[in-house]
């Protein structure tokens, strides 16, 4: 194949930091190209230079369709005929997919400028036809499940594709879609590969990349370690790549005592999604909680934090919890790890520091005043417990890496010690080396006594953590999938996909 684009020696340097350093990169005609790595690797500042939101550091050498490039100016992306659709999709969700597509590129429009609507509705139906997305475009891309809103972004990076359109970046395009959404989404990739379009595709999901990808390459530390073709690499040894040694998972045996009173109890719960929905969770237990988009799945952990409202009860340690109410649920021992960390988790104004501590400010004060010595000091610890990649404390949480804004939450919930910790998707939009630092605190708080719940989209994470998983199907629970009901967690996680294939022939029962 021809190389439509071809870096040499790129690096970026921010004060204090190297980013990226002397990176190689290239990208065939017609190929899926994977670029993984961990958290602060080098992937999002590579993609950020190619987007002209970075400029790079002289030295570097770039051509495209072998004649010289402009990297780090976004008008000769867009010339050159790149095109980015990047992890929060940049999408207006009140407004439907006609309109969406639409921005930046205008309405046609008729007699005295009115818009030709139905000459839109029809470009945008067939934008989205062509990448196998038959959807209603006129309804608000809020109500869209997440592949068809992928999609929509999908076809507005594209839809001046007679403008010899050449590579698509795809940035975390799956961080938040469960299997069947995202084997869609894939399905759309095959159509672009077909029609010649290269893809760039940016996942920690490594299980993603061997299914969809031609090459991949790996960064690691700021510097490109290797750039293979997909069928050279096994997981191992790609996870090897990636961390920079031999990854051994972690095996779990835990002993629960099935006489102790229940940590959480929960009877008869209704709500958004929810229709009677009852369990049980002991001290030292994790519970997974797995499910489709729309089964329940994902509003069950929001409906028990008091973060949406509910009918029904809930209990910990035998005390009914107040509906509504996230900080009575606070005060009773439980802690809540949102999925969506960007909308309900972080508050990006405020430092790591101040976002470590808000949930419980009062363990720093001294006397009516914070102590803000003791505050940071405390937050140092979880820096350094949690291996957050950050400059300090007192940095801007918007600063860090999605990967380590995900474990300034978890630090959040684990300072608290809950009785009862809830955890909804805790590993989305990261690294292979922190999701084992993330599942690593997660064993400790279920060997501390924690009641644990884990909502997630990964089946083979639900096997990693979990004691029992439940699986949900139009608000109810149709099924229980054990540990110790097959041969290990490989077992366990083909298990429960096979439940979730079964979808709705299974009979609801709690």
């Amino acid at each position: 194949m021809s190389k439509i684009l071809q870096i040499w020696s790129l690096s970026k340097t921010f004060p204090g930091q190297v980013a990226l350093h002397e990176a190689t990169f290239d990208v065939e005609e017609g190929e899926v190209h994977a670029l993984v790595g961990q958290n602060g690797s080098g992937k999002s500042t590579l993609i950020k230079v190619l987007a002209g939101f970075h400029q790079p550091d002289p030295g570097h050498h770039v051509t495209m369709r072998d004649e010289a490039f402009d990297i780090g100016n976004a008008q000769a992306a867009q010339a050159a005929g790149i095109r980015f659709v990047h992890q929060d999709l940049g999408l207006v969700e009140a407004v439907s997919a006609v309109e969406n597509l639409a921005l930046g590129f205008g309405y046609r429009t008729g007699f005295g400028r009115r818009i030709k609507w139905r000459e839109e509705t029809k470009r945008a139906k067939q934008a989205l036809l062509d990448l196998g997305f038959d959807i209603n475009v006129r309804v608000p891309v809020a109500a869209l499940g997440g592949a068809a809103r992928t999609g929509v972004a999908i076809a507005r990076a594209l839809q001046d594709a007679d403008q010899n359109i050449s590579i698509l970046i795809l940035d975390e395009p799956t961080a938040s879609l469960p299997g069947a959404d995202v084997d869609r989404l894939f399905e759309a990739v095959r159509r672009l590969k077909a029609r010649g379009i290269s893809v760039v595709f940016v996942s920690h999901h490594l299980e993603e990349v061997f299914e969809i990808a031609d090459r991949v390459t790996v960064l690691r530390d700021a510097k490109v370690v290797a750039t293979k073709n997909t069928s050279e690499l096994d997981m191992a040894s790609l996870i090897e790549l990636i961390v920079g040694h031999k990854v051994t998972a972690a095996s779990i045996d835990r002993q629960i005592d099935q006489s102790a009173a229940p940590r959480l109890e929960v009877r008869g719960l209704i709500g958004m999604g929810l229709s009677d929905v009852s369990f049980e969770v002991r001290p030292g237990e994790v519970l997974g909680v797995a499910g489709l988009t729309g089964s329940g799945r994902d509003t069950l952990i929001p409906s028990l934090s008091g973060a949406i409202d509910r009918l029904g009860d809930v209990l910990v340690d035998g005390a009914p919890l107040k509906a509504g109410d996230p900080s009575t649920s606070i005060a009773s021992g439980l802690a809540f790890v949102p999925a969506d960390r960007l909308r309900n988790g972080i508050i990006s104004l405020m430092s790591v520091r101040s976002n470590t501590t808000l949930a419980d400010v009062k363990r720093n004060k001294t006397g009516l005043r914070l102590n803000h010595k003791k505050e940071k000091a405390e937050t140092n610890d979880w820096i350094r417990s949690l291996s957050v990649v950050t400059t300090g404390s007192e940095a801007p949480i918007s600063t860090l890496s999605g990967g380590n804004q995900q474990k300034v939450m978890m630090s959040r919930s684990f300072r608290l010690n809950p009785k009862v910790l809830l955890l909804d998707e805790p590993t989305q939009g990261v690294d292979i080396g922190a999701k084992e630092e993330i599942h690593t605190f997660v064993d400790s708080a279920a060997a501390s006594g924690s009641a644990v719940l884990v909502a997630s989209t990964d089946s083979a994470e639900l096997a990693r953590l979990c004691d029992r998983v439940i699986v949900m199907h139009k608000g109810a629970i149709v099924d229980t999938v054990l540990r110790n009901g097959g041969s290990g967690a490989s077992s366990m996680a083909e298990r429960i996909d096979q439940v979730l294939l079964a979808g709705s022939s299974l009979v609801a029962h709690n």
